[in-house]
């Protein structure tokens, strides 16, 4: 029986992630309509639109849990290469005329250099002193893109992008199914290399430096090197996940470049379990459908007709996440992937959870 089900959860943590990209590129496909859960039938334009969002923020927080989860470094500041990406394509393709392929390209460049150069700084310190320096670095690109030096970033109005310069598979709402399948393939890429870095010595040794890095340093090697690497990865799967952002959005807004938006992130870490396998992800899927959602039934004639004392918080999607947030972690402290573990649904889905539950929410280092 034990046998059985080892070599059942073998085969789920081998193949499930496989199958579940499966049936996400072809879920556009369907047809299905389920009310209350969307407006309309999954292959609709906005619903496509809600889940390719939803993909986008599963593979920011993956790429984010990197640091947090892994490294065991608590950055406020990784909205700041998120933005590098988001402005950074928007500038070259608007301002530079540039076609989109090299724009990308050299965006994504762009903010993993940023990250490299920022990270060798920050990285000197640990603690809360880290967390402040990234802030402050996050600061000051929020400050700089909202005072719009040379007409270049549009201030506080944002960037739109422009779609004569984009292609055409990529504008109208009839093309959403290309920017849904942008976004399952971002979060792929994402999942597979962080997956890669766990496997690997370097995820080894990120654990390592997490869970006492004076021990790491007593074998002989470096902490900061690593953590520098895993630091500018992390910062370049960001911007990546900003070039995905303003293409699917359809320009940049200074939103990005705000605190708040690392902070979210943190929370959809928190909530999906830090440090696991696929804990991030569905962490930040049910905190962008929720948020989403939730946004838009406050505005219903089904919530103006309820009693104030609860029309108001439902009217509040900021508040409705909070109690969730707070009743996740109080009763689900490992985070979804840490549940699912205890019960012993989805042996893949809490791959990692076993070595990383006395870190379940690490310290920043």
């Amino acid at each position: 029986m034990n046998r059985g089900r080892v070599a059942a959860g073998t085969a789920v943590r081998r193949y499930g992630p496989v199958l579940a990209l499966a049936l996400g590129a072809a879920l556009p496909y369907s047809t299905v309509d389920i009310p209350g859960v969307f407006d309309g039938p999954l292959n609709s334009p906005g619903t496509l639109q809600l889940l390719a969002l939803c993909l986008l923020y599963g593979g920011l927080a993956g790429g984010y849990d990197l640091l947090f989860g892994q490294a065991g470094l608590l950055s406020f500041g990784h909205a700041l290469y998120v933005a590098a990406g988001v402005y950074g394509v928007d500038i070259l393709v608007v301002h530079s005329g540039l076609p989109l392929v090299p724009a990308v390209v050299l965006a994504v460049a762009g903010g993993a250099l940023l990250a490299a150069l920022l990270g060798s700084v920050a990285l000197r310190t640990t603690g809360i002193a880290f967390a402040m320096v990234t802030l402050a670095f996050a600061q000051v690109g929020s400050i700089l893109v909202n005072r719009d030096p040379g007409g270049l970033t549009g201030g506080e109005e944002g960037l739109s992008l422009d779609p004569a310069a984009l292609p055409g598979f990529l504008v109208g709402v009839t093309n959403t199914v290309n920017l849904y399948w942008l976004a399952l393939a971002y979060l792929a890429v994402v999942a597979f290399v962080v997956h890669r870095v766990a496997r690997a010595p370097l995820g080894r040794v990120l654990a390592a430096v997490r869970d006492d890095e004076r021990r790491v340093s007593v074998l002989g090697l470096d902490p900061y090197r690593f953590k520098l690497l895993a630091f500018t990865l992390s910062g370049g799967l960001a911007a990546a996940g900003g070039v995905v952002y303003v293409l699917l959005v359809g320009g940049a807004s200074p939103a990005v470049t705000t605190s708040g938006f690392t902070l979210s992130l943190l929370v959809m870490v928190v909530l999906g379990g830090p440090g696991t396998r696929w804990g991030p992800v569905l962490g930040a899927i049910a905190y962008t459908y929720l948020d989403q959602r939730l946004a838009a039934l406050g505005g219903t004639a089904a919530v103006a007709h309820l009693p104030g004392w609860l029309r108001a918080p439902l009217s509040q999607p900021l508040f409705v996440l909070g109690v969730v947030f707070m009743l996740a972690v109080y009763f689900a402290p490992g985070g979804v992937a840490g549940l699912f573990g205890r019960l012993g649904l989805t042996p893949w889905l809490a791959a990692g959870a076993a070595t990383g539950a006395r870190s379940r929410t690490p310290g920043p280092r």
